[in-house]
Protein backbone atom coordinates (compact mmCIF):
# COMPACT_ATOMS: atom_id res chain seq x y z
CA UNK A 1 0.00 0.00 0.00
CA UNK A 2 1.23 3.50 -0.76
CA UNK A 3 -0.01 6.90 0.31
CA UNK A 4 0.25 10.28 -1.38
CA UNK A 5 1.49 13.31 0.54
CA UNK A 6 1.36 16.88 -0.69
CA UNK A 7 3.64 19.60 0.69
CA UNK A 8 2.42 23.15 0.16
CA UNK A 9 4.95 25.92 0.61
CA UNK A 10 3.52 29.36 1.32
CA UNK A 11 5.33 32.66 0.84
CA UNK A 12 6.89 32.43 4.29
CA UNK A 13 8.21 28.93 3.55
CA UNK A 14 9.63 30.03 0.19
CA UNK A 15 11.29 33.01 1.88
CA UNK A 16 12.97 30.57 4.30
CA UNK A 17 14.44 28.50 1.47
CA UNK A 18 15.42 31.58 -0.52
CA UNK A 19 17.25 32.84 2.55
CA UNK A 20 18.96 29.47 2.93
CA UNK A 21 20.14 29.74 -0.67
CA UNK A 22 21.59 33.21 -0.05
CA UNK A 23 23.39 31.94 3.07
CA UNK A 24 24.81 29.05 1.03
CA UNK A 25 25.94 31.41 -1.74
CA UNK A 26 27.80 33.58 0.76
CA UNK A 27 29.37 30.50 2.33
CA UNK A 28 30.51 29.35 -1.12
CA UNK A 29 32.21 32.64 -2.02
CA UNK A 30 35.77 31.96 -3.05
CA UNK A 31 35.13 28.32 -3.84
CA UNK A 32 35.90 27.19 -7.37
CA UNK A 33 33.22 25.58 -9.58
CA UNK A 34 35.11 22.29 -9.23
CA UNK A 35 34.88 22.50 -5.44
CA UNK A 36 31.15 23.25 -5.56
CA UNK A 37 30.52 20.35 -7.95
CA UNK A 38 32.58 17.99 -5.80
CA UNK A 39 30.71 19.02 -2.65
CA UNK A 40 27.29 18.62 -4.31
CA UNK A 41 28.41 15.23 -5.61
CA UNK A 42 29.38 14.33 -2.06
CA UNK A 43 25.75 14.78 -1.01
CA UNK A 44 24.74 12.19 -3.62
CA UNK A 45 27.48 9.82 -2.47
CA UNK A 46 26.29 10.07 1.13
CA UNK A 47 22.66 9.53 0.08
CA UNK A 48 23.61 6.16 -1.38
CA UNK A 49 24.63 4.95 2.08
CA UNK A 50 21.13 5.23 3.56
CA UNK A 51 17.62 4.34 2.48
CA UNK A 52 15.79 7.18 0.77
CA UNK A 53 12.14 6.97 -0.34
CA UNK A 54 11.24 7.28 -4.01
CA UNK A 55 10.02 10.88 -3.77
CA UNK A 56 13.48 11.90 -2.54
CA UNK A 57 15.29 9.59 -4.97
CA UNK A 58 13.51 11.25 -7.91
CA UNK A 59 14.81 14.62 -6.81
CA UNK A 60 18.33 13.39 -6.11
CA UNK A 61 18.39 12.15 -9.70
CA UNK A 62 17.57 15.69 -10.81
CA UNK A 63 20.45 17.01 -8.72
CA UNK A 64 22.63 14.45 -10.49
CA UNK A 65 21.36 15.85 -13.79
CA UNK A 66 22.34 19.38 -12.76
CA UNK A 67 25.85 18.23 -11.91
CA UNK A 68 26.10 16.24 -15.14
CA UNK A 69 25.00 19.25 -17.22
CA UNK A 70 28.05 21.26 -16.22
CA UNK A 71 30.45 18.27 -16.42
CA UNK A 72 29.24 16.94 -19.76
CA UNK A 73 31.68 17.95 -22.51
CA UNK A 74 29.20 16.78 -25.14
CA UNK A 75 26.52 19.17 -23.87
CA UNK A 76 29.06 22.01 -23.82
CA UNK A 77 27.04 24.72 -22.05
CA UNK A 78 28.03 28.35 -22.54
CA UNK A 79 29.56 30.11 -19.54
CA UNK A 80 26.33 32.04 -18.97
CA UNK A 81 24.16 28.92 -19.01
CA UNK A 82 26.64 27.05 -16.84
CA UNK A 83 26.56 29.84 -14.27
CA UNK A 84 22.77 29.49 -13.96
CA UNK A 85 23.23 25.85 -12.99
CA UNK A 86 26.17 26.58 -10.67
CA UNK A 87 24.05 29.17 -8.85
CA UNK A 88 21.66 26.36 -7.96
CA UNK A 89 24.37 23.88 -6.97
CA UNK A 90 25.92 26.10 -4.29
CA UNK A 91 23.15 25.24 -1.82
CA UNK A 92 24.11 21.57 -1.96
CA UNK A 93 27.75 22.42 -1.31
CA UNK A 94 26.85 23.86 2.11
CA UNK A 95 27.29 21.24 4.86
CA UNK A 96 24.79 22.95 7.21
CA UNK A 97 21.32 21.45 6.77
CA UNK A 98 17.99 22.10 8.43
CA UNK A 99 17.68 18.31 8.85
CA UNK A 100 20.98 16.39 9.27
CA UNK A 101 21.46 14.12 6.24
CA UNK A 102 22.36 11.04 8.30
CA UNK A 103 18.78 10.80 9.64
CA UNK A 104 17.19 8.02 7.58
CA UNK A 105 14.20 8.91 5.36
CA UNK A 106 13.88 12.51 6.60
CA UNK A 107 17.55 13.50 6.37
CA UNK A 108 17.29 14.60 2.73
CA UNK A 109 13.84 16.16 2.91
CA UNK A 110 15.11 19.75 2.99
CA UNK A 111 17.51 18.96 0.14
CA UNK A 112 14.63 17.46 -1.85
CA UNK A 113 12.56 20.60 -1.37
CA UNK A 114 15.43 22.80 -2.51
CA UNK A 115 16.05 20.54 -5.51
CA UNK A 116 12.37 20.88 -6.42
CA UNK A 117 12.67 24.67 -6.36
CA UNK A 118 15.83 24.51 -8.48
CA UNK A 119 14.15 22.13 -10.94
CA UNK A 120 11.38 24.65 -11.47
CA UNK A 121 13.96 27.39 -12.02
CA UNK A 122 15.95 25.21 -14.45
CA UNK A 123 12.97 23.47 -16.03
CA UNK A 124 13.93 24.15 -19.64
CA UNK A 125 17.64 23.43 -19.10
CA UNK A 126 16.85 20.04 -17.59
CA UNK A 127 14.29 19.15 -20.28
CA UNK A 128 16.71 20.03 -23.08
CA UNK A 129 19.54 18.08 -21.45
CA UNK A 130 17.31 15.02 -20.96
CA UNK A 131 16.41 15.08 -24.66
CA UNK A 132 20.08 15.46 -25.58
CA UNK A 133 21.10 12.46 -23.44
CA UNK A 134 18.34 10.33 -24.98
CA UNK A 135 19.42 11.36 -28.49
CA UNK A 136 23.10 10.62 -27.75
CA UNK A 137 22.22 7.21 -26.28
CA UNK A 138 20.07 6.20 -29.24
CA UNK A 139 22.51 7.46 -31.88
CA UNK A 140 25.47 5.84 -30.14
CA UNK A 141 23.68 2.49 -30.12
CA UNK A 142 22.92 2.84 -33.84
CA UNK A 143 26.57 3.62 -34.54
CA UNK A 144 27.89 0.88 -32.28
CA UNK A 145 29.85 3.26 -30.05
CA UNK A 146 29.96 3.81 -26.30
CA UNK A 147 28.15 7.08 -25.44
CA UNK A 148 30.63 7.62 -22.60
CA UNK A 149 33.47 8.21 -25.10
CA UNK A 150 31.57 10.19 -27.76
CA UNK A 151 32.54 13.60 -26.35
CA UNK A 152 31.82 16.42 -28.81
CA UNK A 153 31.28 14.29 -31.91
CA UNK A 154 30.28 16.20 -35.05
CA UNK A 155 27.01 14.30 -35.34
CA UNK A 156 25.89 15.75 -32.00
CA UNK A 157 26.41 19.39 -32.98
CA UNK A 158 23.15 20.15 -34.77
CA UNK A 159 20.98 18.42 -32.17
CA UNK A 160 22.79 20.14 -29.30
CA UNK A 161 22.40 23.56 -30.93
CA UNK A 162 18.73 22.90 -31.65
CA UNK A 163 18.00 21.88 -28.06
CA UNK A 164 19.95 24.74 -26.52
CA UNK A 165 18.19 27.23 -28.80
CA UNK A 166 14.86 25.75 -27.68
CA UNK A 167 15.98 26.03 -24.06
CA UNK A 168 16.83 29.72 -24.47
CA UNK A 169 13.57 30.49 -26.30
CA UNK A 170 11.42 28.81 -23.66
CA UNK A 171 13.34 30.43 -20.82
CA UNK A 172 12.90 33.85 -22.41
CA UNK A 173 9.19 33.18 -22.93
CA UNK A 174 8.72 32.21 -19.28
CA UNK A 175 10.94 34.92 -17.81
CA UNK A 176 9.39 36.28 -14.63
CA UNK A 177 6.81 33.53 -14.16
CA UNK A 178 8.46 32.26 -10.95
CA UNK A 179 7.40 28.90 -9.57
CA UNK A 180 4.11 28.66 -11.41
CA UNK A 181 4.68 25.38 -13.24
CA UNK A 182 4.78 21.83 -12.01
CA UNK A 183 7.81 19.60 -12.45
CA UNK A 184 5.50 16.65 -13.07
CA UNK A 185 7.14 13.98 -10.90
CA UNK A 186 3.83 12.23 -10.27
CA UNK A 187 3.25 11.77 -13.98
CA UNK A 188 6.37 9.72 -14.71
CA UNK A 189 8.15 7.20 -12.51
CA UNK A 190 10.85 5.79 -14.81
CA UNK A 191 14.49 5.73 -13.74
CA UNK A 192 15.77 4.70 -17.20
CA UNK A 193 18.05 7.46 -18.47
CA UNK A 194 20.35 8.03 -21.40
CA UNK A 195 24.05 8.08 -20.58
CA UNK A 196 25.48 11.12 -18.78
CA UNK A 197 28.54 11.64 -16.55
CA UNK A 198 26.53 10.58 -13.51
CA UNK A 199 27.69 10.77 -9.91
CA UNK A 200 24.68 8.93 -8.54
CA UNK A 201 24.33 5.16 -8.79
CA UNK A 202 21.23 3.40 -7.55
CA UNK A 203 19.69 -0.05 -7.73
Amino acid sequence: MSISLTINLNDRDLAHFNNAMEVARKAAEGRSPEEVIKAAGGLLADAQKVHVPDFILERLLQLDNMIAMVRDTGWNLSDEDKQRVMSALVYFADPSDVIPDHIEVLGYLDDAIMIELCVRELEHELAAYEDFCDFRQQESEKRGVNPAVVGRADWLDSRREELQDRMHARRERDFGTGYGTSSGYAAKRSYARGWRPSAFKFS
